[in-house]
């Protein structure tokens, strides 16, 4: 295992759309994911977000896509990995540390974080940025994902793991960005 490294990174988005994260147990992945968004554009790490069924599941959240630059792609497979435009748009990206955020912890994250440990790349998973509408649900799919080579971090672990430094213009930015977090 190592530590995240801005320039190997892509942060991966997955369907946090507005009907299905309107269901979720616990709301305050939405702000982690936010500031997730925010760090990533402003250290110009890729980021990838994807929308399963936007026409039933409606699009991203509207404060995700605000923060974002990337449009979403649209998919039709649970796994983000199983749809050739989406695991092409990863790969391709040259990055091979991706974090994976987003919904359902136990279904599209899930498939997607095994189908992406197939292809060799390392995947980190912030146990705060993903969800599930019931809590156990999530719990056993972050252990599903560990078991399979996945590392579980958490937010503030990847935003520092990315600055590497706190003598930074940056820093002082992504630290302001941490006192929207709940804790």
């Amino acid at each position: 295992m190592t530590t995240l490294d801005r320039e190997l990174s892509l942060l991966l988005l997955v369907d946090v759309q507005e009907r299905i994260n309107s269901v979720m147990a616990d709301q305050a992945h939405v702000s982690r994911l936010e500031v997730l968004l925010a760090a990533a554009e402003a250290m110009s790490i890729p980021v990838v977000t994807t929308e399963q069924y936007p026409k039933g599941l409606g699009p991203t959240l509207a404060t995700l896509r605000t923060v974002t630059r990337t449009p979403a792609l649209e998919k039709d497979t649970f796994s983000c990995a199983r749809d050739a435009r989406i695991l092409a748009a990863i790969l391709d990206s040259g990055r091979s540390q991706i974090v994976v955020t987003g919904i359902e912890s136990h279904v599209c994250v899930l498939q997607t974080v095994l189908d992406l440990r197939d292809h060799e790349v390392s995947v980190h998973i912030p146990h705060d940025a993903v969800n599930s509408r019931r809590p156990e649900d999530k719990l056993w799919a972050l252990n599903r994902m560990a078991a399979a080579g996945a590392t579980i971090t958490s937010t503030e672990s990847v935003l520092f793991e990315w600055l590497g430094r706190c003598d930074t213009a940056e820093f002082k930015t992504i630290s302001k960005m941490l006192k929207n977090i709940p804790v």
